[in-house]
């Protein structure tokens, strides 16, 4: 017995045994109705976007075919100024600096660390070292790198590093001169001294055996002498068939003005390095200063000699590379000073990329070791079996699977740098700003300069259309 079945006007009566989709409307009565209570608690947050991205992306734009003032309209002005200013296309060639390096070295670095940590036992240990540089802002990277790149090597990691393997290959001399500051040997003579070759210092007289010699310097401070342990200069005697002397300090509190006179409360210089040299100018004795200043040549023989005070005494230490500073690879002198600017490479943005990969790195071992996670196991067992080398299953098995992840880093890490402003303005020393500086650093300076607000909304606009194709294609390399 068949049972009628209620339908609406629209609704037809199904066949035996099927059933039909329900035409019915939504409760809410369908169409916008029905979605109104989304979108009454999407609007606060539309409404806060529209006012802190949108209306100040068309205020900008709208801005940068402004004069300085604000008040005249000057077309493309400002963005002529973009690309005729040197200090502008310096700073776009330091952004191509960044662009062209860095997404490479933190992919590679990235995929290294990744491919590491499943070859390793203490990965989990190795992981965390090298991800947790990424929860310091770029501010705190920018000013920790910095110390480590001090030029000081008391305080600079890096510095005292190469002043380890420098003064191991050429220790410095107990009393260096630093030129730096200007000093100079010659600023040493004092007392029957004078300027000898190759920065050595020599006896103004001949001396013969049995006789004696005084040599006084000036320019070395009591600190140093006091830390090379100097005692109170004591006059030479003369010994028979020997050359005595005596080096000292040849300055006096008590007789400020008076030279050439052993006084009482006038030190020696000790550990000085002594050569005899004969009438040829070769060097037949050696000799070391004691602590009170004195030395002996015993039994030079028969001729006249000229002590030597030799140069490396006085040779400086490792003073520190100033890699924060202005320092620039340049190219070839025969381009204008305009492309030279251009093209030249300041060291600092060498030293910037390392900080900032050390930042980066982890980020990038943690997405490409995700994808490494996801690969097909059996492939790379298939490679094993077939005789392929580690290195041949990475090259050629490894790295095309996990291409679109490394597509994926390499475009992030781009749009990132792009944008590179706050390790710039916190590492770099100032006095080298103006050769590493970026776009974003240009923009910062402009806003906050007197009538350069047009010319950095030019800049930012320009900056902004170099990013949108890179983050355009990143969302549709992880869409698809």
């Amino acid at each position: 017995m068949a049972v009628a079945v209620p339908t609406s006007d629209s609704a037809q009566a199904a066949p035996a045994g099927e059933i039909l989709p329900t035409t019915s409307k939504p409760a809410g009565g369908g169409g916008f109705r029905s979605h109104l209570g989304s979108l009454l608690f999407l609007f606060p947050g539309a409404l806060w976007l529209a006012l802190i991205v949108v209306y100040p992306l068309i205020a900008t734009v709208i801005r940068s075919f402004f004069d300085s003032s604000g008040q005249n309209f000057i077309a493309l002005g400002n963005y002529k100024s973009v690309f005729s200013t040197t200090d502008i296309l310096v700073s776009l060639k330091n952004n191509v600096v960044w662009v062209v390096v860095f997404p490479f070295l933190v992919t590679f670095f990235g995929l290294v660390f990744a491919v590491l940590t499943e070859r390793i036992r203490w990965s989990t240990a190795f992981k965390t070292i090298v991800f947790m540089p990424l929860v310091f802002s770029a501010t705190a990277a920018g000013l920790t790198w910095a110390s480590i790149f001090f030029i000081d090597p008391h305080t600079g990691m890096v510095n005292a590093a190469v002043q380890g393997a420098s003064n191991a290959i050429n220790p410095p001399g107990l009393y260096p001169i630093d030129p730096t500051t200007g000093q100079t040997v010659s600023g040493l003579v004092a007392t029957g001294v004078q300027v000898g070759p190759g920065g050595s210092l020599e006896s103004k007289t001949t001396v013969s055996a049995g006789s004696t010699v005084e040599l006084g310097l000036i320019g070395i401070s009591p600190a140093t002498l006091q830390q090379n342990g100097a005692a109170t200069a004591v006059a030479p005697t003369a010994a028979s068939g020997a050359i005595t002397g005596l080096v000292w300090r040849d300055f006096s509190p008590a007789h400020p003005t008076v030279r050439g006179q052993v006084f009482p409360d006038e030190d020696g210089i000790p550990g000085l390095q002594l050569s005899l040299l004969n009438s040829s100018g070769a060097s037949a004795a050696t000799a070391t200063t004691a602590k009170n200043g004195t030395f002996t040549f015993a039994n030079p023989g028969a001729g006249s000699y000229r002590v030597q005070i030799t140069a490396n005494n006085f040779r400086a230490g490792f003073n520190g590379i100033f890699f924060l500073g202005t320092q620039s690879l340049t190219p070839t002198s025969s381009l204008s000073p305009t492309m030279q600017a251009i093209l030249s490479l300041p060291i600092v943005d060498i030293a910037m990329i390392i900080a900032y990969l050390w930042v980066w790195a982890g980020f990038a071992m943690v997405v490409i070791g995700a994808g490494l996670a996801a690969l097909n196991r059996e492939v790379l067992e298939a490679a094993q079996i077939d005789g392929a080398s580690e290195w041949q299953t990475l090259r050629r098995v490894t790295v095309p699977m996990l291409l679109p992840v490394l597509v994926v880093v390499f475009v992030t890490m781009l749009i990132n740098v792009l944008k590179i402003f706050d390790i710039i303005l916190n590492m770099a020393a100032p006095s080298s700003q103006a050769g590493a500086k970026t776009l974003a650093v240009d923009i910062y300076n402009d806003f906050a300069a007197p009538g350069g607000q047009g010319l950095a909304a030019a800049i930012a606009v320009v900056l902004f259309l170099l990013v949108v194709p890179a983050m355009l294609f990143n969302l549709k390399r992880i869409r698809g």
